[in-house]
């Protein structure tokens, strides 16, 4: 067990494999660790599937607008949206995107990404600088590893439940 030193700034995901904590960086990326925190404690990440899975390279899930497995998932539309919230400016810095990063996935305005994030499967260096790195795994890595593969995977694994360990 990892241990949680920042309970408001610690993300809990549970997944059908086990939990996955999430230490958020909200020094190096405050607006997004904060919109997570806020999604988390709206309850729009529960259900949320992962849309988007390559081995080797990362886990997509966040489109809470597109992907809720109980209301109105379509892989077809999966991966095209974020929240009822406005678009985040990119937190650039110079964090490398190593296994168990959280980057924000966006279009190609970086100063697009909402809800919306995927876990590093590797390194994925070539993703440095252009992209908001704002949280690492610390425990569960092992659960992230097991999620269904896919673009979209034929029946996607789900966030099951995601909420702030201070809250928990």
């Amino acid at each position: 067990m990892a241990e949680i030193k920042d309970p408001e700034n610690t993300i809990i995901i549970e997944l059908k494999d086990g939990r996955v904590v999430i230490e958020l960086l909200a020094d190096v990326a405050p607006k997004h660790a904060e919109r997570m925190k806020q999604l988390a404690r709206d309850g729009a990440y529960d259900n949320v599937a992962f849309h988007r899975v390559i081995d080797g390279f990362m886990a997509q899930t966040g489109d809470v607008a597109n992907a809720n497995m109980e209301k109105d998932y379509n892989p077809g539309r999966a991966g095209t949206g974020g929240s009822k919230y406005p678009d985040l400016p990119a937190e650039f810095s110079k964090l490398p995107h190593d296994r168990g990063t959280l980057g924000a996935a966006r279009s190609a305005n970086p100063n697009s990404a909402n809800s919306q994030f995927f876990i590093n499967f590797g390194d994925n260096h070539f993703l440095n600088g252009q992209y908001t790195v704002y949280g690492r795994v610390i425990e569960g890595m092992e659960h992230v590893d097991k999620i269904a593969r896919g673009e979209p995977p034929k029946s996607p694994d789900r966030m099951v439940s995601v909420k702030v360990a201070a809250d928990a």
